[in-house]
């Protein structure tokens, strides 16, 4: 009996935890780059009552379920178009790589917003640096060299992540450190990425290390300039996910008032 009350309780956790997964997938729904996150369960350990036999099968009492991860869906959202430059989309595989200038800490991300800053980098809304490399492959930050005479007056991205542009004097974009193209990177494993909000991933010991490459080369996609990338959360799954969630919350508590009930009338048996 006390067997049943504990799984019922575990069942009534774990459930909690699907549904809290299923309600940050909601709420991001318009999220830019967001990708959703799904909760797996698998069932927990289990009591021998009666070791297998010749002829008899083994009789086993299992405690209920437990959470075995929660695996991110990194599956592409749709594009929107936009017609803004610096709003940037991968079209297929691959991650944009941002740097902290506080810390020089990276991180990925598949949001495009970028703008450029009073020094001339080219940063997300956090202020953090998208990276770049030079013709002879140098990486580092991409900072187009502004001062008092010279303003961009235009800018393009091709889909090899190359930027070119003309300053308000007509002269090409001049770049600090020759960083004028954007690189993608990949994992061996992307579903293995942290997150750590704003949109951002850092890498883990089951993504393993970053596998940088040029857009549109084999592996990677292609950078598309003026669109985003939308959520790829799916209402529909979620919502249904939701009601299936309920329903086994609602099971599992079911379980703890009925073997509620079982042990009452046992304890009643005295009287």
């Amino acid at each position: 009996m006390i067997r049943s009350l504990f799984a019922g309780v575990a069942g009534m956790k774990n459930h909690q935890i699907r549904m809290d997964v299923i309600g940050n997938n909601i709420s991001n729904v318009n999220t830019v780059g967001f990708k959703s996150g799904r909760a797996n369960f698998q069932d927990m350990l289990y009591q021998t009552l009666k070791s297998a036999g010749t002829s008899t099968n083994p009789a086993q009492v299992g405690l209920g379920v437990s959470l075995a991860g929660i695996s991110n869906n990194m599956s592409p959202g749709g594009l929107q178009s936009t017609g803004r430059t610096l709003d940037l989309a991968i079209n297929g595989e691959g991650f944009f790589v941002v740097v902290d200038p506080n810390n020089n800490e990276e991180f990925y991300t598949r949001e495009g917003v970028f703008y450029i800053d009073q020094e001339g980098y080219i940063v997300n809304a956090n202020g953090y640096r998208l990276q770049g490399m030079s013709s002879n492959n140098i990486k580092g930050d991409i900072q187009i060299s502004l001062d008092s005479n010279r303003v961009v007056a235009s800018l393009n991205i091709s889909n090899d992540g190359k930027i070119t542009g003309k300053f308000t004097d007509g002269t090409d974009l001049v770049f600090a450190n020759s960083c004028d193209q954007i690189y993608l990177t990949n994992f061996p494993n992307q579903d293995g990425l942290q997150r750590t909000g704003k949109n951002l991933f850092k890498k883990s010991v089951s993504s393993g290390d970053p596998i940088d490459g040029t857009p549109g080369s084999a592996g990677y996609g292609t950078i598309e300039s003026g669109y985003l990338e939308m959520s790829n959360v799916d209402l529909t799954d979620e919502f249904t996910n939701m009601i299936t969630t309920q329903r086994g919350y609602q099971a599992s508590a079911r379980i703890i008032t009925v073997s509620d009930t079982m042990l009452e009338e046992l304890i009643n048996l005295k009287r």
